[in-house]
């Protein structure tokens, strides 16, 4: 044992941690990854912003950069996620450079077979290019899948083996994670309450993905404007200045208990599906705490108590989730052991030294 841990030690891949010291027998020496280990990088490449974190597989935060993503599916998107890669690196000491792995997570459905994710026809260049650049495996992964993640593991989910986190922003989902794994379904799309059928009464039919439609922050914001009365002066132009408005009642506080009573009825959806111990609102919208009292109430009259809290991880999770699942996988690659991944790109190497 004594020579293995030299030999890894000699290479680079483990260091001294502390000693224990006990009343019998030998001191000893723990180790743990050394920070020369290698680096690994997890980017939220969202609609509206670009976060990228790079870290080491020991997990130390080294750099991050966060940049307005073009809003137009087009190539220059996806050179936005190169150039974001590039300044990640260049912050970088020469000795964290060994790049390990690179993962991007995608606010849609991500599944091997790469067959329901638009716009696939122009990040496939991306990735190919990306790969060619830094010889490293690049995994895609759900936005929401990452966020619930990094709540498991570093925000409000660190005490729970069976959690959801339900985002509610500009878009709708649920992140599912059992035992610190997460759950992706057969093709990827576990989680994706944006299609449940939705509306459904005697009167109504489903349409495709109206309940993201229903609760987006976009359809919350048009029925503000809509129901906003003469008498409180101009309606909300955004919904942070609705929330703000909320705070002294009136019509935008009717608004938000009326969408907070509605994030409760998916809410309870998901706890009659799932039975999870505890459920994490995040989000644009789903991350304000006024919405929480509302929404347990409604879970438990529709069905029973569950443990609901706010986020602690906020517009951060996204890309904590990916950094998390990039050391994961790079640990388990390194370990020789099965590293699972939504969809994987392999690099041209499997790591090299990055020049910058």
């Amino acid at each position: 044992m004594s020579a293995a841990v030299s030999e890894l030690e000699r290479h680079g891949l483990v260091a001294p941690a502390g000693v224990n010291r006990g009343g019998v027998g030998r001191t000893s020496v723990t180790y743990s990854v050394a920070p020369e280990a290698g680096l690994v990088i997890g980017v939220d490449f969202g609609t509206t912003q670009i976060h990228g974190i790079a870290c080491g597989i020991d997990g130390r935060r080294i750099a991050e950069v966060e940049n307005t993503a073009p809003a137009a599916m087009k190539d220059e998107r996806f050179e936005a996620l190169e150039r974001l890669i590039a300044e990640l690196l260049q912050q970088c000491p020469s000795e964290s450079r060994f790049l390990r792995a690179i993962v991007i997570a995608l606010p849609n459905i991500i599944s091997p077979a790469f067959d329901r994710l638009p716009g696939s026809d122009l990040l496939l260049p991306v990735l190919d290019s990306i790969g060619k650049t830094y010889g490293v495996p690049i995994l895609l992964e759900n936005n929401v899948n990452c966020a619930a993640l990094a709540e498991y593991h570093h925000g409000a989910a660190r005490s729970h083996s069976f959690t959801i986190y339900m985002q509610i922003g500009v878009k709708v989902g649920v992140g599912i994670v059992i035992d610190g794994k997460l759950f992706r379904g057969f093709r990827g799309g576990a989680g994706e309450i944006g299609h449940l059928p939705f509306p459904w009464s005697e009167h109504e039919q489903p349409r495709p993905s109206q309940v993201e439609a229903y609760l987006g922050s976009a359809a919350l914001l048009e029925r503000a404007i809509a129901a906003w009365p003469a008498n409180e002066g101009p309606a909300p132009k955004s919904t942070n200045q609705l929330f703000s408005l909320a705070e002294e009642g009136g019509m935008a506080r009717e608004i938000i208990k009326r969408h907070a009573c509605d994030i409760g009825n998916l809410a309870a959806a998901c706890v009659s599906l799932l039975d999870p111990e505890l459920i994490v609102v995040g989000g644009g919208v789903g991350q304000n705490q006024v919405l929480i009292t509302e929404i347990r109430e409604t879970v438990e009259r529709l069905c029973w108590p569950v443990e609901i809290v706010s986020s602690e991880l906020l517009n951060h999770a996204t890309a904590l989730g990916a950094v998390r699942l990039a050391r994961d996988f790079s640990l388990a690659r390194l370990l020789g052991e099965e590293a699972k991944a939504s969809f994987l790109h392999e690099g041209d190497q499997l790591s090299r030294l990055v020049s910058v």
